[in-house]
């Protein structure tokens, strides 16, 4: 039985603006219907069972995307074996030490969640290859067949072939090289790209750990002994991970073992790591362009080889050749494709400044639903909150805004101090600044209200959370 472990921990920030560190390109539907860790966990059950059996996923992420893991694998009727919530982010050799100790009879097969890889049956017949080398005790890594001198990747040279299908003993990891390097490394025929994928047995993971990083093994092991359910989720104890080294799968475990072998993988991927790789696995018309319509609209003229994506506005460009156009609802962004790399210098920028929009769209997904800043002002906001069937807000009080409540569509319950009352549509109601107050959907149907905030200070930090279901402070 193989179990997958999907490591969504990333950021995406060279994906900006559409990818956001608090909902980021993992989440989103970038090539299809499907949003990216969807796709990861839809292409496992499109296997050939009779031959490779695979269970549900564990999935690895941090605890402000624990409700998006959560309900985006229900949204495809896919059942977690288990959710690891780190409380910071150390790497991928402690993601993946977790999971092996939290399943160490378990063979793993560890994915990015942001992958893009589109010829399934071979991506199917490389993890058949893995397994016999994982079962013979080796560390396996995929390695990408280069279609390109890419200066992007990571190489992994090959050694010594195993079997008669492809299978090979791994000669030396090195970095992303120059051009002049790469292109050397094509030429050779011995290179392939690391993709940052794997399999073994958690059991041979854990003995290579201990021998080569002893000290992030034992920080593992007390983070996991110390981890408590929460929900549907298993929340690493924060001070003992705390202290765990950072580091790489690649420089803790696979450059130093002597038992990595490396499987070829040409299954059509791409890590969708840029605009530009992005255009690359995209639909493209006849002049190369990708034309990309979320709730906007785009009128394109005589452009060649451009991506453009509009998600709310009407978007319209002439004569634009090799450019990336991204709109969303606060943020545009305009870059020669040559240069896509570089977004990831205005997402730096915006941290700098301590700008909302390195990290958070206009909409903002909860645990119950979501919020829409509509406007805001100096001493005012305007937000549409939407609160699934069901769901409750937590019990809260602020200690800088009042606000009004006008309920759109459903019913709505509302706690305002000692009083309890239902609304309907057209009706509404006021929660004076300092009141403890809750909001909750009984009705069968999702909830929206349009609140109105007053007040000297708006920050979402103004939240003074009494009792909430879902365990945030």
């Amino acid at each position: 039985m193989i179990l997958p472990v999907i490591l969504s921990g990333g950021s995406g920030t060279r994906l900006w603006p559409y990818s956001r560190s608090l909902y980021p390109k993992q989440f989103l539907p970038l090539v299809s219907e499907l949003t990216m860790l969807q796709e990861t966990v839809d292409r496992l059950k499109q296997f050939n069972q009779d031959s490779l059996s695979i269970s549900p996923p564990v999935v690895i992420c941090n605890e402000d995307h624990r409700f998006m893991v959560a309900e985006q694998l229900r949204a495809i009727d896919t059942s977690a074996s288990d959710i690891l919530l780190e409380p910071f982010g150390r790497n991928t050799a402690p993601a993946i030490a977790l999971a092996a100790l939290a399943h160490p009879e378990a063979m793993l097969l560890v994915l990015p969640a942001d992958h893009v890889i589109q010829n399934i049956p071979e991506f199917e017949r490389s993890v058949s290859i893995a397994v016999e080398q994982a079962n013979a005790g080796k560390l396996v890594t995929f390695g990408i067949v280069p279609t390109a001198a890419e200066t992007g990747y990571g190489y992994v040279k090959t050694g010594t072939a195993i079997d008669n299908q492809g299978a090979c003993v791994v000669d030396q990891f090195v970095e992303k090289p120059d051009q002049t390097t790469a292109e050397s490394y094509i030429r050779s025929g011995d290179y392939l790209w690391n993709s940052g994928m794997f399999l073994f047995k958690a059991s041979r993971y854990i003995e290579e750990l201990k021998k080569f990083n002893p000290e992030m093994l034992v920080c593992c092991e007390q983070s996991i002994a110390a981890a408590t359910r929460d929900l549907d989720f298993t929340r690493i104890q924060a001070d003992t991970f705390e202290a765990c080294p950072d580091d790489s799968i690649d420089y803790a475990v696979m450059e130093k073992t002597k038992d990595a072998v490396i499987v070829p993988l040409d299954a059509q991927w791409n890590d969708v790591g840029s605009w530009s790789a992005l255009w690359e696995v995209s639909k493209q018309d006849n002049a190369g362009n990708v034309i990309k319509k979320g709730k906007g609209d785009i009128i394109a003229l005589d452009n060649n080889n451009c991506y453009i994506q509009a998600e709310h506005k009407l978007i319209a460009t002439i004569g634009l050749k090799d450019v990336v156009v991204v709109e969303t609802d606060d943020a545009i962004m305009v870059a020669d494709k040559s240069r896509v790399q570089d977004v990831k210098t205005i997402v730096n920028q915006l941290k700098k400044d301590k700008r909302s929009e390195c990290s958070l769209h206009r909409k903002v997904y909860r645990p119950w639903g979501y919020y829409d800043s509509i406007d805001s002002g100096e001493r005012f906001q305007v937000k549409r909150i939407v609160v699934n069937s069901g769901a409750q807000l937590s019990l809260q009080m602020h200690h800088h805004r009042a606000e009004h409540w006008v309920v759109v569509e459903g019913t709505a319950k509302v706690r305002c101090g000692e009083k309890t009352m239902l609304l309907s549509e057209n009706q509404s109601t006021y929660i004076p600044l300092g009141e403890v107050h809750q909001l909750s959907n009984p009705g069968k149907f999702p909830l929206e209200i349009i609140e109105v905030q007053s007040g000297s200070y708006l920050g979402e930090d103004d939240i003074v959370r009494l009792e909430d279901v879902y365990g945030r402070e």
